[in-house]
């Protein structure tokens, strides 16, 4: 069970979490509608080519920034700079990826929703599973203590 002070540490870091996912989703954003509105926009999937795009902007600006102002874990243990951690982040992202490719196929081929409309959406959705699977897998105080007591 969780005290209170690991509650309050827990909802300011989702909720600075929260802040550099709305960062990085703008320049996400930004960059699948300039791609997708005016750089390519005649080329064949521009919309799936744009959408991974923007993702990769997002995920480098997150990945940045959670590691330098979201998960304090990381200053005190050094957790999510390793290789492990850093494929972990991607790998995890990569599965944001695809919920939102899948997402944007499902909500503008078969739904015919505005793509724009479609990303705000899943960008809910892809949020708390990014959240979620971070601090699980990589930015774990406990398993970085139990990793350190083992050394």
């Amino acid at each position: 069970m969780m005290t209170r002070a690991e509650w309050n540490g827990l909802i300011s870091e989702f909720g600075r979490y929260v802040l550099v996912g709305g960062l990085a989703f703008v320049a996400d954003f930004v960059t699948l509608t300039g791609f997708h509105e005016w750089i390519i926009p005649t080329v064949p999937y521009s919309l799936y080519i744009a959408t991974l795009l923007g993702f990769v902007v997002g995920i480098s600006i997150n990945y940045v920034l959670s590691v330098s102002f979201v998960f304090l874990s990381v200053k005190k243990w050094g957790i999510g700079r390793t290789r492990r951690d850093q494929f972990l982040f991607l790998l995890i992202g990569v599965v944001g990826l695809v919920m939102t490719e899948l997402g944007m196929v499902l909500g503008v081929e078969v739904l015919s929703l505005h793509y724009q409309l479609v990303k705000i959406f899943l960008t809910g959705a892809v949020l708390v599973w990014n959240y979620g699977a971070r601090k699980v897998f990589i930015f774990n105080k406990k398993q970085a203590k139990n990793e350190e007591e083992t050394l």
